[in-house]
């Protein structure tokens, strides 16, 4: 049954995973601008965060449906707005990081929660695709496990990119910064205004 369910969500989560997004945008820029040693803390900070976020969005499902509109209404702004911040720490970083902040574990893990495109990626494929065939919670976290997966291999890809083109993109870091930057700033306007 795990299989059968699995199959039928792939497609919607491997999309999700791939596109473009606050996740798969800093891990781009933190292995480009830091390299992978220490470009992974902060794919780890994400990746830890997501599976938290996952196990926490299987625990409180049927809760989140209950309150999704009002808690959605706050949650997005909230999320829109930690996503700025990151957009104008890219834009205005260097490659030496000069500015004094980096791309940290904790940031990475952090961004996870106000991540509200894998809240609701785990909250569609729970109620959408999981609870209405198994509601155990050993099978929930199974799923929750498997999406963690699935979204860390998006990110990583990113990340990958990142790290293959690295000294193309420091050469060239104020125009890639700045692009990156204003990415980050569409995904809070269409986060806070659902364009």
């Amino acid at each position: 049954m795990f299989f059968s369910i699995m199959m039928s969500y792939l497609i919607y989560t491997v999309v999700t995973a791939f596109t473009p997004g606050p996740n798969n945008i800093v891990a781009l820029y933190a292995v480009s601008q830091n390299g992978w040693r220490k470009g992974k803390d902060v794919l780890l900070g994400m990746a830890g965060g997501f599976l938290c976020v996952m196990f926490i969005c299987a625990l409180f499902c049927y809760e989140l449906a209950k309150y999704l509109p009002s808690l959605t209404g706050t949650l997005k702004y909230v999320g829109a707005a930690y996503i700025v911040y990151l957009a104008i720490h890219v834009a205005r970083s260097s490659p030496d990081n000069s500015d004094g902040r980096q791309m940290t574990f904790w940031k990475g893990f952090l961004l996870q929660f106000f991540n509200v495109k894998i809240i609701l990626y785990a909250i569609t494929v729970y109620t959408g695709y999981v609870l209405p065939y198994e509601s155990s919670l050993t099978s929930l976290f199974s799923h929750a496990i498997n999406l963690t997966v699935i979204g860390m291999a998006g990110f990583i890809t990113w990340g990958v990119a990142g790290g293959l083109f690295q000294d193309l993109l420091t050469q060239y870091y104020r125009p890639f910064n700045i692009v990156m930057g204003l990415i980050l700033v569409y995904c809070a306007i269409t986060l806070a205004f659902g364009l």
